[in-house]
C-alpha cells in the first residue's frame, strides 16, 4: 500500500513544501494538495517548488477540476512539471466542489469531466486532442514515458463510478468506510470490465483524515473527532448532490452514505476543509469513526489491513488538524513499516 499526504496550500507556502519533505523521509509516495484558487494559494506553483525538493515524491492536485483553467492550460502545465522533473505528477480531477462554487458557478457535467479527463491526458502525453471543437496539440511536449500523465478521478454517484472504470487510471474515494469503500470499489473494477478494460489497472486511493491518538481513552478520542469532524460536513456537500438527484433512499446509493445529512443546513466555504467548522455539527461521531482514521497506531493499521484487503492501492492522509506533524511521524514509525 501506497500514502499519500494531503494539504490545503494556506500560507506560508514553505510549511506545505516542508510537510512534503517531512513526509517523503517518512516514506510517503504522494504528496497532494486542494486546488481552489479563491479560497486557497495557486497549488501547481507550489508543485513545482515540492517537486524541487524532493527526490520520489509524486505530486498532484487533490482535486482540479475542468472549469477553472482551460484544459489546454492544464495539461501544458503537468507537461511542464514532466519536463522538468520526470514523470512525476498525477491529475486528480473531479467535478468541481469548492473551486467552483464560493465563485457563484455550478460543479460540471460529468460527461463535460469525462472530455475533459481525456483531453488533458491526450496533450499532456505529446499527443492531439479536440477541446471545444479545435483540435489542438502541444507541440513541444515529447510524447513516451517521461511524458506520462495518470488521471485519477474523485466521485461518488453511480454515474461517476462508471466513469471512473471506463475512463480513469485511478479512482479517488475521500471517506474511509469499508463497507462503503467495498462498494464503490467494485462498481468501479465492474465498469471497468464492462469496458474491456483490466480492471486491476484502476488504481484505488482513499483518503480521509488521519489522528493519531496516545490512546483509546475518551478524552483522546473525543479531540480527534472534533478536529475531524470537518470532514463529514464536506462530504456531505457531494452526499446532498446525490441525495437531491437520486432520493434519500434510492437502491442507486447506499443509505449507509446518505442518511447522515438528515440535519444538515446549509453550508458556508469561508471554512471549507478546517477543523472547528460551524456548519459540520451535524455529523454525528459514528460517521467521523466511519469516515475517518482515528484512534492509537494498531487502530489505523487495522483499519489500513481492512482497506488493503478490499482492493485499496494507497491511503492519503488528509491532515487539516492540530497534529500534522505528530500524524506524520507516527504514520512515518509505525504505521506505514506495519502495512510494508
Amino acid at each position: 500500500m501506497d500514502f499519500g499526504l494531503v494539504l490545503q496550500t494556506d500560507p506560508p507556502s514553505t510549511e506545505t513544501v516542508a510537510l512534503m519533505r517531512r513526509a517523503e523521509q517518512h516514506g510517503f509516495r504522494y504528496g497532494w494538495t486542494f486546488d481552489s484558487a479563491v479560497l486557497w494559494q495557486e497549488p501547481f506553483v507550489i508543485h513545482s517548488r515540492i517537486l524541487a525538493e524532493t527526490e520520489r515524491l509524486i505530486v498532484g492536485p487533490m482535486v482540479t477540476n475542468p472549469a477553472t483553467r482551460a484544459w489546454e492550460v492544464t495539461a501544458s502545465t503537468f507537461a511542464t512539471l514532466n519536463e522538468m522533473y520526470g514523470p512525476r505528477t498525477v491529475c486528480g480531477i473531479g467535478r468541481g466542489d469548492s473551486a467552483l462554487r464560493v465563485a457563484g458557478r455550478r460543479p460540471t457535467t460529468l460527461a463535460r469531466l469525462g472530455e475533459a479527463m481525456a483531453a488533458i491526458r491526450e496533450l499532456a502525453e505529446g499527443r492531439e486532442a479536440v477541446v471545444d471543437g479545435t483540435a489542438l496539440r502541444l507541440p513541444w511536449v515529447r510524447g513516451g514515458p517521461g511524458a506520462r500523465l495518470p488521471v485519477w478521478l474523485a466521485g461518488y454517484g453511480p454515474k461517476a463510478l462508471r466513469l471512473a472504470g471506463e475512463a480513469a487510471d485511478g479512482f479517488i474515494l475521500q471517506l474511509a468506510d469499508p463497507f462503503l469503500t467495498e462498494w464503490m470499489v467494485k462498481a468501479v473494477r465492474s465498469a471497468a470490465a464492462a469496458a474491456g478494460r483490466d480492471p486491476g489497472a484502476v488504481t484505488v486511493c482513499v483518503a480521509a483524515p488521519a489522528y493519531v491518538t496516545p490512546d483509546a481513552s475518551p478524552g483522546a478520542l473525543g479531540h480527534a473527532r472534533e478536529q475531524c469532524r470537518w470532514f463529514g460536513g464536506m462530504v456531505g456537500n457531494h452526499v446532498a448532490d446525490l441525495v437531491a438527484r437520486y432520493g434519500e433512499d434510492s437502491a442507486r446509493v447506499p443509505r449507509e452514505l446518505t442518511a447522515y445529512i438528515g440535519e444538515r443546513r446549509g453550508y458556508d466555504y469561508a471554512h471549507h476543509g478546517r477543523s472547528g467548522h460551524p456548519d459540520t455539527a451535524f455529523v454525528p461521531d459514528a460517521i467521523v469513526d466511519r469516515f475517518c482514521l482515528i484512534g492509537p497506531p494498531q487502530a489505523h493499521i487495522d483499519r489500513l489491513r481492512r482497506l488493503r484487503a478490499l482492493g485499496v492501492d494507497q491511503f492519503a492522509v488528509y491532515a487539516m488538524h492540530d497534529a500534522r506533524k505528530e500524524v506524520l511521524d507516527a504514520y512515518g514509525e509505525q504505521i506505514i513499516p506495519a502495512l510494508s
